[in-house]
């Protein structure tokens, strides 16, 4: 399965938990939910859906990547993206547990966008334990 998010800015985060949860078809009991972001620009995180730390991953992200002085710069100006994509990946892996994400109390699964804005699609997989 997969579905497209659009982001509104260069660097931003967008909850995704809900259509990743959609992924899972009806009859998966337990198992293995992977979402993988098809762009070398953008990742797939883990962490609390609260908006102070929300800001704070993207002030992270930019005071430890420069936005400039990157050798890739020359070609598109977006070297500062690839690099910040790189530290988080472009997948997760959930357990599937009674039909649901597994996730932790305050667990979510967020697109960090890093060269936005632009439409990014998210393939889901899903892998039932049960066959």
């Amino acid at each position: 399965m997969e579905f497209t998010v659009d982001t509104d800015a260069r660097l931003t985060t967008v909850d995704v938990t809900a259509q990743v949860e959609a992924a899972v078809p009806d009859g998966c009991e337990s198992g293995l939910a992977t979402a993988f972001v098809t762009h070398t620009t953008a990742a797939l995180v883990v962490q609390e859906n609260e908006p102070r730390l929300r800001d704070d991953v993207e002030t992270f992200l930019g005071d430890l990547v420069p936005d400039e002085g990157h050798a890739h710069d020359e070609l598109d100006g977006n070297a500062d993206s690839h690099l910040r994509a790189a530290l988080f990946g472009p997948d997760v892996t959930v357990p599937i547990r009674n039909g649901d994400l597994a996730l932790g109390t305050w667990q979510s699964v967020f697109l960090l966008e890093c060269d936005g804005p632009r439409t990014r699609t998210v393939s889901v997989t899903v892998t039932d334990a049960n066959g």
